[in-house]
């Protein structure tokens, strides 16, 4: 299975999109993975997890073919997830030569919002509402939506996706998880878990995850046997405002073990 990371920044990107902040003026210097644009993540080349408003830069500079993608989930409408407007743009006359349709698949707010930019074009996607702890078949894989403690007036969702034997957890954006999802998860297996590391060394874990609190997961997981030391943990969905660079979170995790995701970054299960 492969795993691409297409964004790994928090909403304002890294550098931010109006900051002159001194953190922001050294990720410009010195570029490469500091660099970072809003999240989204791709599985299989047929799976994308959220559409920025970043994703045709990421079709340019990761060399893209977005009409292989069949599915798309939505973890939520915040805009550096959520820009369904550009989804019209995968239609007869501004696209050709590709299958049809696009399965979307979201929450009511996601949905709701999906099909009012995309009304008049119904024959070239499809929208399935999803709760959260109901299993859905998403092509060849099987995707459980978990609650998310991100914002309390949408029910934001992380997924566990199983996948040719496989089993990945995307969890952002999200605090500490809601104690039903913990519950849930305690009697699964994760090969890859890919988690929200916004708040970086501040001591907020509320509706975002810190350094701390991804450390103190993967005990978690390791303890209870959800993981293994085989298994990988991966950071991303970085703000500029923990003034970290790419090399400072490397070695900040080098003893745990755990991944830090930078903008392209492909993993392989």
């Amino acid at each position: 299975m492969k795993i691409q990371i297409l964004g790994t920044a928090a909403a304002e990107g890294f550098p931010g999109l109006f900051c002159n902040c001194k953190h922001c003026k050294k990720a410009r210097e010195l570029g490469g993975k500091n660099i970072r644009t809003r999240s989204s993540t791709i599985i299989d080349d047929s799976i994308k997890i959220d559409f920025p408003p970043d994703s045709y830069h990421h079709v340019l500079t990761h060399n893209l073919d977005l009409s292989k993608i069949e599915h798309l989930l939505f973890t939520h409408t915040h805009m550096d997830h959520f820009n369904p407007k550009d989804l019209g743009m995968r239609t007869p006359g501004f696209a050709h030569d590709f299958s049809y349709p696009l399965h979307i698949y979201g929450n009511d707010a996601a949905i709701y919002k999906s099909k009012e930019v995309l009304w008049h074009t119904d024959q070239y996607f499809t929208f399935t509402l999803m709760h959260p702890f109901t299993t859905y078949q998403v092509g060849t894989a099987k995707v459980t939506p978990l609650p998310a403690d991100h914002n309390p007036l949408e029910t934001c969702l992380l997924f566990y996706i199983e996948k040719d034997g496989n089993r990945i957890f995307h969890g952002h954006d999200t605090g500490w998880f809601p104690e039903q999802t913990w519950e849930w998860l305690s009697t699964k297996k994760i090969d890859v878990a890919i988690l929200d590391c916004t708040h970086g060394q501040l001591p907020e874990r509320r509706n975002h995850l810190n350094i701390e609190a991804v450390k103190d997961i993967q005990n978690v997981f390791l303890e209870k046997g959800i993981m293994t030391n085989k298994s990988q943990m991966i950071a991303t969905h970085f703000s500029h405002n923990i003034g970290l660079m790419h090399e400072d979170l490397e070695e900040i995790f080098a003893s745990s073990g755990i991944k830090v995701a930078y903008d392209g970054i492909v993993l392989h299960v």
